[in-house]
C-alpha cells in the first residue's frame, strides 16, 4: 500500500510529526494555567464616599445654647425682682424713718406747748423786749425748733380753715365776705405737715341775708 492512500501517515512524515490540530500549526501562544484571564481578574478596591451623619453635634450645642440663654433670662429676672424690692424696701424705710422723726417732733413740740403759750402772753405783753437775756433765750429756744421743721401759725384777718383752725367764738360783720379769723386767741403750732395743736380763733362770718 502506498503513502498517498494513509494521509495521516503522509502528513507527519512531512510536517515533522505534528498533526493538524497541534497548536504549532496554527501559530497560537499557549497560556500559562497560573494566570487567571483579565475577566476573572480582582479589582483592585475603590474608596467609598463617606455618608453624611446627621449633624447631631450642632442640635446638642444649639440645645445647651438654649438652655444657658434660659438661666440667663431666669437669673436677670430674678435680679430685676431682687432690685426691685431692695428699692422698695428702701423707700418704705426712708418713709418710716422721715415718719419716726415727725412723730418725735410733734412729740417735742407737745412736751413744750405751754412754754410756747407762755411766750406768746409775754411777747404779746412787751416783756420780751429786744436785747433782754430772756428775749436771747426764746430766740435761741425757738431756733432750735424750727431746725426740726417747727412752725407758729394763726393770723388775724386770714381765712378761717376748720381744718388748721379751731373756732372758739363766733361774730357776724357785714366787712366780711367769707369767714374771717376775727382775733387768734392761742397761736397754732405744726411740725411739717402734722399739725401739732389748731389753732384757736374767733370768728367773724358775714351777716345773714
Amino acid at each position: 500500500m502506498t503513502s498517498s492512500e494513509f494521509p495521516e501517515q503522509r502528513g507527519r512524515q512531512d510536517g515533522g510529526g505534528h498533526s493538524p490540530s497541534s497548536p504549532a500549526d496554527d501559530g497560537a501562544t499557549p497560556t500559562s494555567p497560573d494566570v487567571a484571564s483579565p475577566e476573572g481578574a480582582a479589582q483592585p478596591e475603590q474608596a467609598q464616599p463617606e455618608k453624611a451623619q446627621p449633624e447631631q453635634g450642632g442640635a446638642a450645642e444649639q440645645s445647651e445654647v438654649d438652655e444657658l440663654r434660659r438661666q440667663l433670662a431666669e437669673r436677670t429676672e430674678d435680679l430685676q425682682r431682687l432690685q426691685a424690692e431692695y428699692v422698695n424696701y428702701r423707700k418704705r424705710v426712708d418713709r418710716d424713718r422721715l415718719v419716726a422723726r415727725d412723730l418725735t417732733v410733734v412729740a417735742f413740740v407737745e412736751a413744750f406747748l405751754p412754754m410756747l403759750d407762755d411766750i406768746d402772753s409775754a411777747r404779746a405783753h412787751g416783756d420780751l423786749a429786744e436785747g433782754t437775756p430772756f428775749a436771747a433765750i426764746v430766740e435761741k429756744f425757738e431756733g432750735v425748733l424750727e431746725k426740726f421743721g417747727w412752725e407758729r401759725y394763726g393770723t388775724k384777718g386770714e381765712p378761717f380753715d376748720p381744718n388748721i383752725h379751731e373756732a372758739f367764738l363766733h361774730s357776724h360783720s357785714p366787712e366780711v365776705t367769707e369767714s374771717t379769723v376775727g382775733e387768734v386767741l392761742q397761736a397754732g403750732h405744726r411740725a411739717g405737715d402734722r399739725i401739732v395743736r389748731a389753732a384757736r380763733v374767733a370768728v367773724v362770718d358775714p351777716e345773714e341775708e
